[in-house]
C-alpha cells in the first residue's frame, strides 16, 4: 500500500512540475509595478502649434493616394502626409517637429475626416519624442477634438486629447494650416 501511496504521490509531483514549467512557457502577461519603469509622477502638458498641410503647388506635404469618390464629400479619399509643426501660423516661424501619417474622408453626408497621427517632436527637451493622434475630424466644425492614443520617450503611456481650430483655407489648392491645442498626461 505505501508504494501505492508514494507512486501517486510521485505522479501528483511530477504532474505539478510539468504544470508549473508549462505555465512559465506559455506565459506572455506578467504584472509589474511603475517602478520598474522609472515612472515618476504624472503631469499635463499643453502644447499649442500649428500644422501646415500643403497640397497644392511644386512641393506639397500631402498626396493624395487613394482618390475619393466625385461627390461633395470626397468619401474614400486617402491622403499621406508629413506636415510641418510651427509655433505660429506663419509657415517660416520656428519649426518644432512633423506631423506624419495620413486622413480618410471616412463620412458620406458630410465632410468628417480619420485622422491617424504622430506629432514627431525636433526640437528643445522634447526632441526625439511623439504624441499619437486618432480620431475624427469633422472639418467644418469650428473646434474638432480628437483623443490622444498614446506616444513615445517622454510620451509614454500619454494620453489626453487634441483641440483643432482652422486658422486658413484655401478652396482652389486645399492648403490649410490647422490650430492644434494638445492636452496630454504623461510621466
Amino acid at each position: 500500500m505505501a508504494s501505492k501511496f508514494a507512486s501517486l504521490g510521485f505522479l501528483l509531483l511530477s504532474m505539478a512540475i510539468i504544470s508549473s514549467a508549462m505555465a512559465k512557457e506559455y506565459s506572455f502577461a506578467s504584472n509589474l509595478d511603475p517602478k520598474v519603469l522609472r515612472l515618476k509622477k504624472e503631469k499635463l502638458t499643453h502644447f499649442h502649434m500649428y500644422w501646415h498641410d500643403v497640397v497644392g503647388g511644386t512641393k506639397p506635404t500631402s498626396v493624395a493616394v487613394l482618390p475619393g469618390l466625385s461627390n461633395s464629400t470626397l468619401f474614400g479619399l486617402v491622403n499621406m502626409f508629413d506636415n510641418p509643426l510651427t509655433v505660429g501660423p506663419d509657415p517660416k516661424s520656428q519649426l518644432v517637429g512633423k506631423s506624419q501619417g495620413l486622413y480618410a474622408s471616412a463620412a458620406q453626408q458630410e465632410i468628417g475626416l480619420l485622422m491617424a497621427m504622430n506629432f514627431a517632436f525636433t526640437y528643445g527637451k522634447y526632441n526625439g519624442s511623439s504624441i499619437t493622434i486618432l480620431g475624427r475630424n469633422p472639418i467644418l466644425n469650428t473646434v474638432r477634438e480628437m483623443p490622444v492614443v498614446g506616444g513615445s520617450g517622454r510620451f509614454r503611456f500619454a494620453r489626453g486629447y487634441a483641440e483643432a481650430r482652422t486658422h486658413f483655407f484655401n478652396a482652389t489648392s486645399l492648403d490649410a494650416i490647422v490650430e492644434y491645442n494638445i492636452y496630454v498626461l504623461h510621466y
